[in-house]
């Protein structure tokens, strides 16, 4: 009888152990989130929250250590920090590496951009229909952009093309080519910068949405705004994780954070448009001015940026990518949307 028990024990054992739920055998995985914005500001909280849900909701399993303010890595050095595995999952901006992603950074042209929801819906539906090669080395979350950017400034009120002559505007990326085929001097600098260099007369303004003049508080250092929404451009950010630390999560694991990440296209698309509300609020409670532009003005500033957008098409091709199809789908859906 004894013998008999202790078979039966040997029989169900494997069973016991193969019945166990997946989710207490698995290892607790730790990583680190690197993001360039001070951690106040909407799309920091919104970067920390979604560490959060991603602990909440996989029970633990994965567990992340936020750095904002590039307390890790530096806004320009997030994208290779996360491929060199410095940290494992970077937030930051396409634009800070112009040239490197090709086909999203047709994101950012000035396409007459009318929301941040618009712009994030945009940006992440480019990369589910072209799935770049540029992305390769990593295991992309999603994107976002930020609503319409506009010109700012300090030194004098911007009426027409001719008023943009003289100007030096921070400008990254693309924007910088707008800055420049409008009659302006773009200067490169990382957005940390641009309060500083603004307010010591080293650049006279820059080209942001209007979010940024309360949550990087330009709105203090600025007096005058143009509301260029024509010419609108967008600037698309990445949030991505290091390929090898993607693979060797549990499959429930990776499919819990890709249902979190649709959440989180929708909220950060959001919080652009409310920050930029926020941000309208504060530049005008500063004293300062914002201007539109006529019709016929409106119509003169399409006509001096429409050649980057045919040059950019150009670009596309040369890297063996029908630059005409992006740019088609990008106006396409972008009407569809707006």
């Amino acid at each position: 009888m004894k013998k008999f028990n202790i078979i039966i024990l040997l029989l169900i054992l494997p069973v016991f152990f193969f019945v166990i739920p997946s989710t207490v055998m698995a290892k607790t995985v730790k990583l680190t989130y690197s993001n360039f914005f001070p951690p106040t500001h909407i799309q920091s909280i919104l970067a920390e929250a979604w560490c959060k849900e991603v602990e909440l909701k996989t029970n633990g399993e994965v567990i992340i250590e936020y750095y904002p303010a590039g307390t890790l890595t530096k806004g320009p050095k997030i994208y290779d920090g996360v491929v060199e595995g410095i940290s494992d999952i970077g937030f930051s901006v396409l634009a800070y590496s112009r040239g490197r992603f090709a086909v999203m950074g047709a994101v950012d042209l000035p396409l007459g951009y009318t929301s941040g929801k618009v712009a994030t819906q945009v940006a992440n539906s480019v990369y589910n229909k072209f799935k770049p090669k540029e992305f390769k080395d990593v295991a992309v979350m999603y994107f976002h952009a930020h609503g319409p950017g506009l010109f700012f400034n300090a030194k004098r009120p911007i009426k027409t093309l001719e008023d943009l002559k003289g100007l030096k505007l921070r400008a990254t990326g693309y924007s910088a080519k707008i800055v420049k085929a409008a009659g302006g001097t773009p200067v490169g600098m990382p957005m940390p910068h641009s309060y500083q260099n603004i307010q010591k007369g080293v650049v006279d303004g820059g080209v942001y949405p209007m979010e940024s003049n309360k949550g990087w508080r330009l709105g203090e250092v600025v007096k005058y705004g143009t509301a260029t929404y024509s010419i609108a451009y967008t600037t698309a950010f990445f949030v991505v994780m290091n390929k090898s630390k993607w693979n060797k999560l549990s499959s429930n694991a990776q499919n819990t954070i890709r249902l979190i990440n649709e959440q989180w296209i929708s909220k950060h698309g959001e919080a652009w448009d409310t920050s930029d509300v926020e941000g309208l609020k504060y530049f005008l409670n500063q004293g300062n001015e914002l201007r539109g532009l006529s019709k016929k003005e409106s119509a003169r500033w399409e006509t001096a940026v429409a050649p980057i957008v045919d040059e950019y098409a150009a670009v596309l091709d040369k890297k063996g990518v029908d630059g005409k199809a992006v740019i088609n789908y990008l106006r396409e859906t972008l009407k569809g949307l707006q």
